[in-house]
């Protein structure tokens, strides 16, 4: 499996510990023994493990929290980094869902790679852009 393709399946692992309200999955999904940082829509940033984890307590924990699915990720390797940008679709269908920009960093733990970092925020996007998407090949 290339880099890129470990990547892309961490993100997948934190977008599946999110879709299903899985507090002890999105806790594996985050580094451990690095400092990791979040901010939600709206939020200010939270630094810190302990911060970090009380926010997904309560969001995962809340009914009403939204669902969401990623979309166009995109992986760049910056050696023992890499940053996945992509779309989050809030609930609904694509013409009727709204969406976030979102931005995850990794690092590399071992053969893995481990979140240190999740931004998401407001964008004006076309669903229809989201069709069919095939994301670049990067090296």
């Amino acid at each position: 499996m290339s880099d890129q393709d470990a990547v892309l399946f961490a993100n997948e692992a934190f977008y599946a510990a999110f879709a299903s309200r899985d507090l002890a999955a999105m806790e594996k999904v985050w580094a451990k023994d690095k400092s990791i940082s979040c901010t939600h829509p709206g939020w200010q940033p939270l630094v810190g493990r302990a911060e970090v984890m009380a926010s997904w307590r309560s969001i995962l924990g809340n009914a009403k929290a939204p669902r969401i699915t990623c979309r166009a990720e995109r992986a760049t390797i910056y050696g023992e980094c890499a940053v996945v940008t992509c779309i989050e679709q809030i609930a609904g269908d694509k013409d009727s869902a709204e969406f976030l920009t979102a931005t995850n960093v990794f690092v590399r733990v071992g053969q893995l790679w481990a979140i240190v970092h999740h931004q998401a925020g407001p964008v004006n996007i076309d669903p229809q852009s989201l069709e069919d998407e095939e994301p670049p090949a990067l090296n």
